[in-house]
């Protein structure tokens, strides 16, 4: 468990595995863009031609094999002026791949192509072979053009694992808010290296105040009780280390959360 939590931490990676090597070949790399089937089983990679006589493919791993460089199937091949580039997996759990007319950039107003107009798709990536059911430019862009790239959006919801410190990561929902009526604004001033809380329209007569750093330590807190609807505190934060902060103030009847950076002028 320990390893597995410093792995996650550090992000170092150890005891790597080469499947396929790096094309040396200019003027591409070779291996451009891999993705993972939803099981995270399957594992998918590109390759671009290395030569104007190569051509641009597309490889399926199987991950639980004993050889997994030996389960390699290639699904597609491509021409040198199709070439296979960026795909990702989306929430429906296909995968999808957007193709480049080589060496052509931009594109000409009049380069419409079957290969720029469409996207392919891994119907099926969860299956070995040509059972994952790939599709050739079977996806139409509505009249828009593909280049190389498809959005390259960061899991942000990796799963928790037990004991590890790097998941005492506080999640910032602004939108937790349980009284839509009551207000907080949260302002950092550098010049002065303090923070402006101020709340109104608040319906509780007990309050509780916490600052709490992105890795999860607390650096402030205070309870107390309410008098009117509003609340005002300015708290001096020079002691306080650069980065993002999370506001809660807290009623018997409202959360409200706001986050706020502290920098230096």
């Amino acid at each position: 468990m320990r390893e597995a939590c410093e792995k996650r931490c550090t992000g170092v990676i150890s005891n790597p595995v080469t499947i396929q090597p790096e094309s040396t070949q200019a003027p591409w790399p070779g291996l451009w863009r891999a993705e993972f089937s939803p099981s995270g089983n399957i594992l998918y990679v590109t390759r671009l031609p290395a030569v104007v006589t190569d051509s641009s493919r597309l490889f399926q791993y199987d991950l639980f094999a004993p050889n997994i460089s030996s389960s390699k199937v290639i699904l597609w091949e491509t021409p040198w002026l199709t070439t296979m580039c960026h795909f990702k997996r989306a929430p429906d759990n296909k995968i999808y791949i957007a193709t480049n007319l080589a060496q052509v950039y931009p594109y000409q107003d009049t380069m419409y192509t079957t290969s720029n107009m469409n996207l392919s798709v891994i119907n099926s990536p969860d299956s070995l072979g040509f059972t994952c059911d790939l599709q050739p430019f079977s996806f139409y862009l509505g009249g828009k053009r593909s280049y190389v790239g498809l959005p390259n959006n960061p899991d942000y919801d990796l799963p928790a694992l037990a004991g590890s410190p790097c998941d005492t990561l506080v999640r910032i929902n602004e939108s937790a808010n349980t009284n839509t009526n009551a207000n907080l604004h949260v302002y950092y001033a550098p010049d002065w290296e303090k923070a402006f809380i101020n709340a109104d329209k608040l319906k509780g007569k007990k309050y509780s105040l916490r600052m709490i750093y992105i890795l999860g330590k607390e650096v402030y807190s205070e309870t107390g009780t309410l008098n009117s609807q509003y609340f005002t505190r300015d708290l001096n934060c020079t002691s306080f280390a650069i980065g993002i902060y999370l506001i809660t103030f807290e009623t018997e009847s409202e959360k409200l959360v706001k986050k706020m950076q502290v920098n230096w002028r």
